[in-house]
């Protein structure tokens, strides 16, 4: 993995900022967190700025180690431009899937970096499928097998929609991750076209499952 490179402690450090100051002044959260409500009124901004806030500090802790875990394999085989240009674009699909999978409820709240940790976790994921990660951060499972499982999950969870997880937004960023190093480092459907495929699954199975009213 080796040091944590400049931009990644710049970001953890907007996370980490961002989020104590939510923590410690409920008018600051309220005007940054992503509500339906406040941005159908003009707040646009939200979409942006509750990527930086969090709900408590497990949830910020969560993120925010998950990101120190793949940030390096993007910016090594991407470049930096290119890490934060995954994040940010992971960021926004991530808040635009939330937008529209709950656009009809006003009093829908959200708040996290999920979004963008998903999209650099998938790019790293595509960069390096063959990689071992840790379920439950004890079994060991294949990186591919990890991402198409999460994301079938996913879709599973936005179906029955009885929980407090943003799962539209995990799909959405990881989604955005999917395309944007595909775009970035075409040189992955040579080496790991399969991968390539098999990641594709689920993203197909949501769009299909939209398409006929089943989500």
């Amino acid at each position: 993995m080796g040091d944590l490179h400049i931009v990644t402690i710049i970001i953890i450090a907007l996370n980490v900022i961002v989020s104590f100051k939510g923590f410690k002044d409920p008018v600051f959260f309220n005007k940054y967190r992503f509500n339906i409500g406040d941005i159908k009124a003009g707040s646009k901004h939200q979409i942006f700025t509750s990527g930086f806030l969090h709900a408590n500090t497990s949830h910020l802790f969560v993120n925010m180690i998950t990101l120190y875990f793949f940030a390096n394999i993007v910016i090594y085989a991407l470049g930096s431009p290119a890490f934060i240009m995954v994040y940010v674009a992971s960021l926004l699909l991530g808040n635009f899937f939330s937008y529209y999978f709950h656009k009809h409820d006003y009093n829908y709240t959200a708040v996290g970096a999920s979004g963008a940790v998903m999209g650099i976790l998938y790019a790293a994921i595509l960069l390096q499928p063959d990689m071992m990660l840790g379920l439950f951060f004890i079994i060991p499972v294949p990186a591919y097998v990890f991402g198409i499982g999460y994301l079938l999950y996913t879709i599973y969870g936005m179906k029955r929609n009885n929980d407090n997880i943003g799962h539209d937004a995990h799909f959405g960023g990881a989604t955005a991750g999917y395309i944007l190093t595909i775009v970035l480092a075409p040189w992955v459907f040579e080496a790991h076209l399969l991968m390539v495929l098999l990641l594709a699954v689920p993203i197909v199975i949501l769009f299909f499952l939209h398409k006929t009213g089943k989500i």
